[in-house]
């Protein structure tokens, strides 16, 4: 399994996914591999191509934070300091072609991450996409597809401050609570010690995916 993973430090919605959308064109063309890039946002609201805005409470101009539509999958949900954000550019042709099982994949590399790291009721709710612990939101998970190589990924929430949520109905799901790795474990955490550790929980569950496919 050959990934090449970026930590990008803290950059602009925007230009991440211009980075995005320039390494999903390079790995369709064969010039480079797989790749996953790890990373931190400045505060933003993103929201997939919907009509339904319930989502966001309020008019988007009257929000604390830009609001960007984006070709994923889902309702609103916030980006900010804090936040580990994984982006995977991936020739799904080697994954089996099936979004239901990369989902569960990713689902998969946050959820052994998680139990590795104190947070051991770490888990999935049926038929809610993304990671909880209880019925309180961790990580959530938004994926867009051109030409079978895939775009966005999850956003985990590492540290304590989760104010930027309070804005939004968090993908859309009323009452949602949500939580982050420090908030479960009681451990301080930096999204770049995150970002490190989690990078072979994502390589194992890949794998596992790709073998599914063999």
């Amino acid at each position: 399994m050959n990934i090449e993973f970026r930590f990008l430090g803290r950059i602009d919605f925007e230009e991440g996914l211009a980075l995005q959308n320039q390494l999903v064109e390079q790995v369709y063309a064969g010039e480079i591999g797989d790749t996953c890039l790890l990373l931190e946002h400045e505060p933003v609201y993103t929201i997939g191509r919907t009509r339904d805005r319930s989502s966001l409470i309020g008019e988007p101009e009257s929000l604390p934070h830009p609001v960007v539509e984006i070709n994923r999958g889902g309702q609103a949900t916030y980006h900010g300091p804090g936040q580990l954000v994984g982006y995977f550019m991936l020739d799904l042709h080697r994954y089996g072609q099936d979004l239901h099982t990369y989902l569960r994949a990713i689902e998969e590399a946050i959820i052994d991450f998680l139990k590795a790291n104190g947070v051991s009721d770490a888990g999935r709710r049926e038929g809610l996409t993304g990671v909880w612990v209880e019925d309180r939101k961790m990580a959530s998970i938004g994926v867009g597809v051109r030409k079978w190589i895939s775009m966005h990924g999850f956003a985990l929430n590492v540290e304590r401050d989760l104010t930027g949520f309070e804005s939004i109905v968090p993908c859309g799901i009323q009452g949602v609570e949500m939580t982050s790795l420090e908030r479960e474990s009681g451990v301080d955490w930096t999204v770049e010690k995150a970002a490190i550790e989690i990078e072979k929980f994502i390589v194992t569950a890949l794998a596992n995916l790709a073998r599914l496919k063999g």
